[in-house]
Formats: C-alpha cells, sequence, structure tokens
C-alpha cells in the first residue's frame, strides 16, 4: 500500500526551499527521538541542493543529530568522485560538509573510479548489497524503510533516473544501472520503485514553470512508465512540495497554500 499524494504550495522557489528544509528538521529529530536513528535519501538538481543549502545556513538544523542519521541517495551520474556534475558532489557542498556526520554513515553510489571501475551494472550491485546490509528487522522488504526519500521531477516525468518508457521503470530490483539516458550523462544509477515505494515518506520536490505539465500529469492518475513521477508514493505519506509556477496548472482544489 502507498499513500495519497498530498500537494503544498510555497509561493517561490526560495521559499520552498526553506520549508523543505524545516521540515527535514522535524521529521528527522521526531524519528531519531522515537527510534534513535533515522535516514534519508537525497536528490540532486537546483531544488533539491537549494533545499540542503537551507538546511545548512538554519539555525535549527543542530537539533539533528548528525551522527545518528544514514544518507543515501536517490540516484547518481556514473562519473568520477568530485565530479561537479554528481548528486553526491553537490550534496557534499551544500550541506554535508557543513555538519558532523558520521562517514561511515555517508552512503554515496559508486563512481565511474570506484572499485568496480567502468562497470555501471557491478556497481548498481554493489550498491544493491550496500542496501541489503543496512536493512532492519522492522524495516519494509529487503532493503532500508527510509524515513524520507526526497526526489525532484524532471520536465519529461522522470524521477530519479527512472525515464518515462526505460526498461528501469520495470524494474524489480532495488538498484538498477541506466543506459542511455535521454538527459546526459547518459549513464546512470538508480533506485527503482520497489525501493522508493518502500520509504515510509516520499517527497517530491518541484520548482518552475517548465515543470508544470510534468506536475500535472503526475497527479492526474497517469501510469509510472509513462510519467514514471507518478509513481513516486511513500508508504505513509507522499508529499508534493511546489513553488507556485510548477503548481500553475493544478486544479485550484489541489493547490493547497502553504501555512
Amino acid at each position: 500500500m502507498t499513500s495519497t499524494p498530498e500537494v503544498v504550495v510555497h509561493a517561490n522557489a526560495e521559499l520552498l526551499a526553506q520549508s523543505v528544509a524545516a521540515r527535514l528538521v522535524t521529521r528527522l529529530v521526531d524519528v531519531q527521538a522515537s527510534r534513535g536513528s533515522a535516514s534519508v535519501v537525497l536528490t540532486g538538481g537546483g531544488i533539491g541542493t537549494a533545499s540542503l543549502a537551507a538546511l545548512a545556513s538554519a539555525p535549527a538544523r543542530d537539533a539533528i543529530d548528525w551522527s545518528r542519521l544514514d544518507i543515501w541517495w536517490g540516484d547518481e551520474r556514473f562519473l568520477p568522485t568530485g565530479h561537479p556534475e554528481r548528486n553526491e558532489t553537490g550534496a557534499r557542498q551544500a550541506l554535508l560538509d557543513h555538519v558532523p556526520v558520521d562517514p561511515t554513515r555517508v552512503h554515496p553510489m559508486p563512481a565511474s573510479d570506484g572499485p568496480d571501475g567502468d562497470d555501471v551494472e557491478a556497481a548498481a550491485r554493489r550498491y544493491a548489497a550496500e542496501l541489503a546490509a543496512a536493512r532492519r528487522p522492522e524495516d519494509h522488504g529487503p532493503f532500508p524503510s527510509f524515513d524520507v526519500l526526497l526526489l525532484g521531477v524532471g520536465p519529461d516525468c522522470h524521477v530519479a533516473s527512472l525515464f518515462p518508457g526505460l526498461p528501469a521503470v520495470y524494474d524489480e530490483r532495488p538498484v538498477v544501472a541506466v543506459h542511455g539516458a535521454p538527459k546526459p550523462p547518459p549513464t546512470r544509477i538508480s533506485l527503482t520503485f520497489p525501493a522508493i515505494q518502500a520509504a515510509r515518506e516520499v517527497w517530491l520536490l518541484v520548482a518552475g514553470e517548465e515543470k508544470a505539465p510534468a506536475v500535472r500529469l503526475a497527479l492526474s492518475g497517469a501510469g509510472h512508465v509513462q510519467v514514471p513521477a507518478a509513481g513516486a508514493r511513500g508508504r505513509q505519506r507522499t508529499l508534493w512540495l511546489l513553488d507556485q509556477a510548477a503548481a500553475a496548472q493544478l486544479p485550484s482544489d489541489l493547490r493547497r497554500p502553504s501555512v
């Protein structure tokens, strides 16, 4: 079972990023208070990285016990470590280099200069094995049930590196190699729908008028093969966190303003 999407609209992208940061603090602190540790899956892209930067500069960020937080990624460009186009690089620059994370609990997806070299299939299997090793008895399925999983949405409705019609949208493995992605670079690693839908909460962060058609399609009940964002749902909660431009094509009854 997955949850029904909730939509929250913010006035602009800057306020959206600040709101995401505040929500993350509240959610992660609550989980740590109840279970001792928490897990989050990070995303790249403009608004995803801006949200991490907002968290880094938020006074409340220190309420999170960073040493008891497991950090994962939803997808990655298969490029060398430190490459500016890697989501890991952006996340480290925006947030992780500024907070006292436990390096052993930071789980970047493999790079093309890693132990598997340029074998992206082996790299995907390596990340799947790392997920399986992190599974706890209370988790749902053979991989962790992440507490918060962040996703961006592309104008073509892709989430993570699950692009419309490509084989990865059908795959039942938790992590797959992606070849021939229509957005460069073409070779990537991505979580799949089974891993995404096992998360307790999935938050989709979307800003900009060029994303408005994708938001409308994803919330219209379309299928996830051609509209992957429609399949991105959490078990307990699914939040679409939008700015006004991204929400412009939604019916007014779906556009709940932020409070």
